[in-house]
């Protein structure tokens, strides 16, 4: 007959729910498996397999008790980490996105938006379309596969264990966080720089023709330049979504290693 005692338990659970609550928090904060319109089900489905499969090959200090004070405190350091996998990767597309907005206010566009159903609001269309064409590009590259290699390296990097976490590691993530504003500044200057080239031309056309309506010409001209430049910088997106990616990944195992450190 098999027994079963309750320290067995305790330790089987403790290997399975530790790496379960950094892979759902991970899925649950990263682009495109994060979507908002991904159902719960599929998010909680995809993590247990997930765990399933990465389980054997962890070592995780199984002899604690997950509902103890320490256990607690071992959930809150994976749910942590997961999350800083997650945001690191979503980082992406949130300088996309910024870009887009910068781009679609110069254009004036600012008024002409969209329902997003990734961040549940209401986005220019020029930062759903960038958006949707980085998601695209981004699933072109493997970077859903990069994810899940950085979630695998992560747990070399950052075992589960007791150890605290250093916290040097919250400040190169907030480090990458800013890097949300050069990424999108080095996306949208093109179509800034032309925009404003071309502004600067209808001003002086403005002063030399004051009889000249402005707003009647100057929207069209300015709608077709942001377009015709968006269009001549779409080739060239994705090979910085790629190097951006690849950066977004040395930062996670950057985080991991210091998160491992004593």
């Amino acid at each position: 007959m098999i027994t079963v005692t309750s320290a067995q338990l305790s330790s089987w659970l403790a290997l399975f729910i530790f790496p379960f609550v950094r892979i759902l928090a991970m899925i649950a904060s990263s682009p495109i498996l994060g979507n908002k319109q991904v159902p719960v089900r599929i998010k909680i489905g995809l993590s247990i397999l997930l765990t399933i499969i990465m389980v054997p090959t962890l070592t995780v200090q199984s002899n604690i008790d997950p509902a103890s004070a320490l256990g607690f405190f071992i959930l809150i350091q994976q749910l942590l980490a997961g999350l800083a996998i997650g945001f690191t990767m979503r980082l992406i597309f949130t300088a996309i996105e910024m870009a887009g907005d910068m781009i679609g206010i110069q254009m004036g566009l600012g008024f002409a938006i969209f329902y997003d159903p990734q961040n549940t609001s209401y986005t220019p269309v020029i930062a759903q379309i960038l958006s949707v064409l980085a998601m695209l590009a981004f699933l072109s590259f493997n970077g859903h596969l990069i994810m899940l290699e950085a979630l695998a390296d992560s747990f070399r990097a950052f075992p589960v264990n007791s150890a605290p976490p250093a916290a040097i590691a919250l400040h190169t993530l907030a480090s990458w966080g800013g890097s949300i504003f050069s990424n999108a500044l080095q996306l949208s200057m093109p179509v800034i720089g032309a925009l404003l080239i071309s502004n600067f031309a209808l001003g002086i056309l403005t002063r030399s023709a004051p009889q000249l309506n402005i707003f009647a010409v100057g929207f069209p001209i300015t709608l077709t330049i942001g377009f015709a430049t968006v269009m001549l910088l779409l080739p060239h997106i994705i090979p910085l979504l790629e190097n951006i990616t690849h950066t977004s990944l040395d930062t996670v195992q950057r985080v991991m290693h210091l998160l491992g450190k004593p």
